[in-house]
């Protein structure tokens, strides 16, 4: 009881800052909201998987089916996070899990592969990790059916844009 009274005032006081701010308060980011996934095409790749900001999924070689990518690898290339998840835009809702990572929060996955961002991407679009070997292993896309994408290659050192 006492954790959502401390939410809801938390919400309060959240929607009281953005009208006074004198803009339109949409609950986008609302605790337990589900982590989306969804598909994007891409010029050299194909269509590949993004989060719900159009950001890059990758998958990591070393993984093996269980997220092995903690501490500065985590920095460098934050798991999806989330307490569930949601399929949109052709994204197999079937293949769409969560696992339990090492340090207890749940990760998404693909068609078993945890799912990871790359800091080095700053905008939409960008897949700047493509092909990337980092922390033991090599780092590429997913596409729709699960698999990591290495045609068309490794874009390094950068490939940016859909």
């Amino acid at each position: 009881m006492r954790a959502s009274t401390h939410l809801r005032t938390r919400t309060r006081a959240v929607f009281a800052g953005v009208i006074a701010a004198g803009a339109i308060a949409v609950p986008v980011a609302v605790a337990g909201a589900p982590t989306q996934v969804s598909t994007a095409k891409n010029a050299k790749l194909g269509t590949i998987l993004v989060n719900a900001h159009g950001g890059t999924l990758y998958v990591f070689t070393k993984d093996h089916g269980r997220s092995s990518c903690t501490g500065s690898c985590a920095k460098a290339w934050p798991p999806l996070l989330g307490g569930s998840v949601l399929a949109v835009h052709g994204v197999s809702a079937a293949k769409l899990k969560l696992t339990t990572r090492s340090d207890g929060n749940k990760q998404a996955t693909y068609d078993g592969h945890p799912l990871y961002t790359f800091a080095g991407d700053r905008k939409a679009g960008q897949t700047n990790g493509q092909g990337l070997s980092q922390f033991g292993g090599k780092w590429y896309v997913i596409n729709v059916s699960g698999n990591q994408v290495t045609k068309s290659g490794d874009c390094n050192p950068v490939c940016t844009g859909y």
